[in-house]
């Protein structure tokens, strides 16, 4: 997936702008079906103190299906 959450600070006049790409794969850890994900962001624009930069993230789920 491909998504962006930008929002607009009126009081400030700045933007914060993060772009997120994540790529997630449903296989199984023996027998347990496991949902994996990883994704990267980067800040296209951000208020003078927040974050800015690229930022990773990694993730699991495990399914217990019926």
């Amino acid at each position: 997936t491909l998504q962006t959450e930008s929002t607009y600070d009126w009081e400030t006049e700045q933007w914060s702008v993060p772009v997120n790409a994540v790529a997630s794969k449903l296989t199984r850890i023996g027998e347990q079906p496991v949902s994996l994900f990883a994704g990267l962001r980067y800040w296209v624009e951000s208020p003078d103190f927040g974050p800015d930069g690229w930022g990773v993230r990694l993730g699991a789920t495990f399914l217990f299906p019926r």
